[in-house]
Parts: structure tokens; sequence; C-alpha cells
């Protein structure tokens, strides 16, 4: 048995968890984005022209990265050339640059999610592209009768798809609450399900396990609950369900991140990005041993999904929301512990920068 099932739960509320072994990486969890994609198989084929490109027509430039680059090894199955290069395989360490030597660190400053900035461009591009060389079209031939009223009805419903292309990618700065026993939400969503679990293996006793439906329209930008260290992380292949219904929590593709809040609680959680019928994509861009803020960003969903967490129930513990409240990653307190000693304070807006992991 692992050593992450193997603690007990205490009694009395302020007792401390024992301190869990970091276990190694999910053998399955070779890239960021573990279930593949057609634009994932894209971007790799664009790095192969732009390594050639750059090596062939920028050594200078290449010979400047390899002289700021740090890290003893390569994570990836090609050159690093550049921190493009480490996109899809950030999570298996080695190389990395310091921000003041990445000239593309300005993209998780950006107010869309870095995860999916292929997808933003490629698919706003058809989407856009597409309305505008329909309407093109109708008014270059004058369109009349049915044909028009259809052509602008297709216009009009490429262009409601790139605009919600734009929105679900969005990535807006939230306002993290302090407080040492405060758990926020780790999505933005719906409170849909909450569930007293009289055994948990990993957190080893009486839990919560609260579910959060994702809509195509809130941010499917997946934040941490608590500080804490990633003690491991597992990923099941599965169905994509419909993210509504119940039996999507265990039958679809899911990741798994179980975490350890410091002491001297030592506290475990657990959090599960789970897909849904359009969402087939999740990605997790942390590792085990990574220690990580309360609110900071470690991964997404793209297109639909499910969060759930689950913690301690314990004596003193407060559940600060229901089912049907809505959420925001980083900014909502699901629950807080009353033993902790902090009062529940703001701790300042997170930009998209200082918040990703």
């Amino acid at each position: 048995m692992s050593s992450t099932s193997q603690h007990n739960h205490p009694e009395t509320s302020g007792t401390s968890y024992p301190l869990l072994n970091v276990e190694a990486m999910d053998p399955q969890l070779t890239t960021i984005q573990p279930g593949g994609g057609i634009i994932i198989n894209l971007e790799m084929l664009w790095g192969r022209w732009r390594r050639f490109w750059l090596k062939t027509f920028r050594r200078g430039y290449v010979q400047k990265m390899q002289s700021s680059r740090k890290g003893d090894f390569n994570p990836c199955p090609h050159e690093v050339l550049d921190p493009r290069d480490l996109k899809y395989h950030e999570n298996q360490g080695g190389y990395y640059w310091e921000a003041a030597d990445d000239p593309f660190a300005y993209r998780s400053r950006l107010p869309f999610a870095r995860e999916g900035l292929a997808e933003l461009i490629v698919l706003s591009t058809l989407f856009f592209g597409g309305a505008a060389l329909t309407a093109g079209l109708l008014l270059s031939f004058q369109a009349s009768g049915l044909v028009a009223i259809f052509g602008w009805l297709l216009a009009f419903t490429l262009l409601l798809f790139g605009l919600e292309i734009v929105w679900f990618f969005r990535n807006p700065n939230r306002t993290i609450p302090a407080g040492e026993g405060v758990i926020v939400s780790p999505a933005d969503g719906t409170f849909d399900t909450i569930e007293e679990i009289e055994h948990h293996e990993y957190i080893g006793g009486p839990a919560i396990e609260i579910g959060i439906f994702l809509s195509i329209f809130n941010v499917h930008i997946n934040r941490m609950p608590v500080a804490g260290r990633i003690i491991k992380l597992a990923y099941k292949p599965g169905k994509c369900l419909n993210a509504l219904r119940p039996e999507s929590t265990r039958e679809n593709e899911r990741l798994e991140v179980y975490l350890q809040m410091p002491a001297p609680t030592n506290r475990p959680m657990l959090v599960q990005q789970i897909t849904g019928a359009i969402a087939r994509r999740i990605v997790c861009r942390i590792k085990p041993g990574d220690e990580l803020e309360k609110g900071q960003q470690f991964g997404m969903i793209k297109l639909g999904s499910r969060t759930v967490i689950v913690f301690p129930r314990e004596p003193g513990l407060e559940i600060l929301t229901k089912p049907g409240d809505k959420l925001l990653a980083g900014s909502t307190i699901l629950a807080k512990y009353t033993d902790a000693a902090e009062s529940v304070t703001p701790m300042g807006k997170a930009s998209n920068d200082d918040k990703e992991a």
C-alpha cells in the first residue's frame, strides 16, 4: 500500500496529520495534456519547423538561449531551443529558464489561459474567418431570399462560436482570501453536489466531497484550494459522459491531484479534474513535490467539465457554501476550519503571472 493511504484521521480539530512521502510521477503523465488532441499534434508539427528555422537562420538566438538555460536534463522527446519547446513537458522537471531570461514570459500575463492559447488562435480564426468569408460571399453575390436568410444565420452562428471561444479561454485576476484554515474553490462553476464520506482512503478518515459543474461559459482554469505540496498525481482514462450526471465522477476520464497542507496541520486533500461530454482535454502543469500557494493556477479542463474536491471532515469544520451557489476559483471560500489562528481577510489580487504554477 502506498504511503498516501496509511495515515489516520485525527479525532479532534487541530490535531496534526502525519507528513506524507512524495510519490513518483504517474508514468502515463508524459505531457501536461495526457489525452492528446489535434491541437497538440499541430503544435508539435509546428515545433519541428520552428526548430529547423531557428537552427538554420537564427543561430545567435539559439546560442543565447542555450547559455541562459538551467536544469540538468532534457525532459522532452525533441531538442529544447527555447521555452516554447517545454510547453507540453514542463511537468517533467529538467530544463527551464528564469523569468528574466524567458522572452515568452509575457504570455502568462495575458488575459487568456496560456494552456489554451493555441486553441484560442486556431478556433477563433476558423470561426471568425468563416463568419467573415460567409458575409463577404453574401454581399458580393447580393444574395436574397432563403439563401440570404440561411447565409446570414450561418455567419451569425459562426460569430457567436468565435466569441464563445474567446470567452471560454479568458483568465481573469482573482482576489485570494487569506487564512490558514480557509479552503477556496478549485474551479469556477456551480456547487453541484456534496457528500459525507465515512472513510476516504487518502484522507484516512471521514471526509467531505464537493462536486462543481463547469458549463462552457465558466472560466475553466483550476486553482489550488489551499497552500500545500503535491504528493501524487494519478491519471485515469475513462468515458466522456455529461458532467451533470453523478456517475461521471467515477466513470469519466480524470486526473487526481493529491496534496497536503503544510505544518502544523498537514491536512491531506484531493482535487479531481474530470472531463465532460464536450470537454475532452485535461491539462495539469504540476508534478509531485511542487509546493504551490493557495489560489495558484495549476491547470485547466478544456470546454465544459467537472471538478471535485475532497477534504477532511473534522470538528470545527464550517461549510460556507451550498448546492446551487456560483463559485469563483481561488476567490470563493468553500469551507474553513475554525481552529485556524488567522482570520479570513483578502490577500490581495492575484495576477495571471504570479499565480502560475
